[in-house]
């Protein structure tokens, strides 16, 4: 659900694994047929994944997926492949029974040759078929197994079909002409794409809603760029965060540069009684230009419905995290500034030097793009780049039905590592 790191996001990251065609073995001795990707073995560091330009919303996108998923009714119809277990703590150098199953599931799914063996021992090509899952999964390329990589590893065969002939379906809904610069976000896979001509610009790590605040799944333009907003906090979190918050520390507004007002008159926080519901009658407004406000620097103004938007965000700690289920609804924007100078191409505010400056002149300032920009919020837990490369992310948001794989949701529902909520409704100014 890419970034969790995408595998072909814009962090770039180089990733210990091959990058062929997959192709369906034959088992002449009638056994279980494995999706196979040729691998060189000479040096198991010059294995590498390659950075797809597809974007996740293209007629090749949704080519590839329909011939994956004839793959894995292939696969399904084979007996798919065994679960591993007692493999939560292997890395390199262990010596184990586990490692032979644990061979055996990687080979099954493509990410290791079968010319790999049999061996106990955990070696260099192991790690580099465990990256390649990871990769494959969203998750942080370790090499290293933990007890998420194993909780993807044992979704069945089956369940993977499922979801690439839901998603497939969910990709020809977006078959039409999407304009010739718009915007992706794939909600699952916690990813941005800016896309031009056909090509992936761009792409971003993001933060996305909650499991219990959900991003919505929606059309919309981006219409303008804030640079230095305010924020002002809608009343679900004021109710849900900061009543409690002040509860335990009173200090917790002033430290955040959170303001309260009635009307235009600002009252401070010792006037509120934080144990009733006094404080959802007034108005909360944090300062624009500060390292603590909510939105970061930057908000991108996409007006809609839901009253959601995108923007920058002071926990970038987030965005090298697997799992960023942690706003409000909002889409927090990894390397905002990258974004933002695609959004304003053609403009004078464009240029790098020039938004730094803005940034750095704490002064409110709006700009708009040429033309209003379409982006498109959606839902895809499984698609497949032309390369041959098949992506999973978990149903995060019990979408994809009955049996679907949502095996990190505990780690999603925790949240951020500290309270930095964004806004549920499109109350700045």
């Amino acid at each position: 659900m890419l970034t969790r790191v995408s595998l072909t996001g814009s962090l770039g990251l180089a990733l210990l694994a091959a990058a062929a065609i997959p192709a369906l073995a034959q088992d002449r001795g009638g056994g279980l047929a494995q999706a196979e990707w040729a691998q060189n073995y000479d040096s198991a560091a010059t294995m590498r994944v390659q950075r797809s330009n597809t974007p996740i919303l293209s007629p090749q996108t949704l080519a590839a997926t329909e011939q994956m998923v004839e793959r894995y009714r292939d696969i399904v119809a084979r007996g798919g492949w065994q679960s591993v277990s007692g493999a939560e703590r292997l890395r390199v150098g262990s010596k184990s029974p586990a490692v032979t199953g644990l061979r055996q599931r990687l080979i099954a799914s493509g990410d290791l040759d079968p010319a790999a063996g049999s061996s106990p021992v955990y070696d260099s090509y192991v790690e580099a078929g465990v990256r390649r899952f990871q990769a494959r999964h969203g998750l942080n390329q370790t090499g290293a197994m933990n007890i998420t990589t194993v909780q993807a590893m044992n979704v069945p065969a089956d369940v993977r079909l499922r979801q690439l002939e839901l998603n497939a379906v969910r990709l020809r809904s977006y078959s039409g002409s999407l304009g010739e610069r718009y915007v992706i976000v794939n909600i699952p896979a916690a990813l941005v794409e800016t896309v031009e001509g056909d090509h992936v610009a761009t792409r971003h790590a993001a933060g996305v809603g909650k499991i219990d605040r959900q991003s919505p799944i929606m059309n919309a333009k981006i219409q303008e760029v804030n640079f230095n907003p305010y924020w002002t906090v809608p009343a679900s979190i004021i109710k849900k965060d900061l009543i409690p918050k002040m509860q335990k520390d009173p200090s917790y507004l002033t430290d955040n540069k959170i303001r309260i007002f009635n009307g235009d008159r600002e009252i401070p926080p010792s006037q509120v009684n934080w144990h009733s519901d006094e404080a959802t009658r007034y108005r909360f407004r944090q300062d624009p230009g500060v390292d603590l406000n909510s939105m970061g620097f930057v908000r991108i103004n996409i007006p809609n419905p839901h009253g959601v938007y995108m923007h920058d965000t002071p926990a970038k700690g987030i965005f090298g995290d697997d799992f960023r289920f942690v706003s409000s609804g909002c889409v927090r924007v990894q390397n905002v500034r990258d974004y933002v100078s695609w959004i304003l191409q053609g403009t004078p505010n464009a240029n790098p030097d020039t938004i730094e400056s803005i940034i750095q002149s704490g002064q409110r300032v709006d700009a708009r793009p040429t033309a209003p920009i379409p982006v498109y919020w959606t839902y895809i837990t499984a698609w497949s780049t032309p390369d041959g490369l098949v992506q999973f992310r978990d149903d995060i948001y019990k979408r994809d039905g009955a049996g679907a794989p949502t095996a990190s949701m505990a780690a999603a529902a925790a949240g951020p590592r500290n309270f930095n909520p964004d806004a549920d409704d499109d109350q700045t100014n």
